[in-house]
């Protein structure tokens, strides 16, 4: 799997998730423009990689932000080859009696309105050149739904339907678009979909865990194997697929 000579955008790139892909990629020879709201944590691999890697924060809710940052990314490296869009929220278990609206559109803002904005911005350039591939990263949860994640799951089925929808439509220009379902990940967001007042140590053992077949957490390195995969020419005849990268959770 060989990433040279592309160039790639990953949101959510300070993240726990983000960050390890963001290495990941880099590792296997691509340039990077990472995007996060907060990108003070990515500054130590900037000095490492200062020539592949292009930090720029980033509001992925703002279209005006989303679209100065792909423009940015295109005037430093002349083009873009890879989307990965990683950014996401979690959402408290919580009755859908006692969701909010204001919960209700942050969580599908930030979960899929934003996969919306990045895709448009990106796709002008990836169809000059006539091939490109767009990666979401959605959720087990939208086939196998958890009670309480009502807009999480919500936001996650749509980002799966975008998916397939571009899929379709960007095949004539070898656009390639694909979906990524993570299982319960060892990752911050993982307690953050937990009850409040839960023991979240005690969730992660007890409830999901025990949920995956393989018998682990899924670790991001697992989706940022996934995400270097399905960027490289290995998988030139992939689209409109979701992959569960789930340890058999969605079975």
């Amino acid at each position: 799997m060989n990433l040279k000579n592309k160039v790639v955008v990953i949101t959510g790139a300070a993240g726990g998730m983000g960050r390890v892909t963001v290495e990941k990629v880099l590792n296997f020879g691509g340039k990077v423009v990472g995007l996060d709201i907060n990108i003070d944590s990515l500054q130590a691999l900037k000095e490492q990689y200062k020539e592949d890697l292009l930090v720029i924060k980033t509001d992925i809710t703002s279209e005006e932000s989303v679209n100065s940052s792909v423009q940015q990314a295109v005037k430093t490296y002349g083009q873009v080859d890879v989307l990965v869009n990683i950014a996401g929220i979690a959402q408290a278990a919580t009755e859908i009696e006692n969701v909010t609206l204001e919960d209700w559109y942050r969580i599908l803002n930030i979960n899929t309105t934003s996969v919306f904005l990045t895709s448009r911005a990106v796709v002008p350039f990836m169809k000059k050149k006539r091939q490109g591939v767009i990666i979401n990263i959605a959720s087990i949860s939208a086939e196998r739904p958890r009670p309480g994640l009502n807009a999480y799951i919500a936001s996650k089925g749509a980002t799966i339907s975008l998916t397939k929808a571009l899929a379709i439509e960007l095949a004539p220009y070898n656009i390639r678009v694909n979906a990524i379902n993570p299982g319960p990940a060892d990752t911050q967001m993982l307690g953050e979909f937990t009850a409040t007042g839960t023991n979240v140590e005690e969730a992660k053992e007890n409830i999901f865990k025990k949920s995956v077949p393989l018998g682990r957490l899924i670790i991001p390195e697992d989706i940022a194997n996934s995400i270097v995969y399905l960027s490289s020419d290995l998988a030139t005849m992939i689209t409109g697929s979701v992959l569960n990268v789930d340890g058999g959770r969605g079975i």
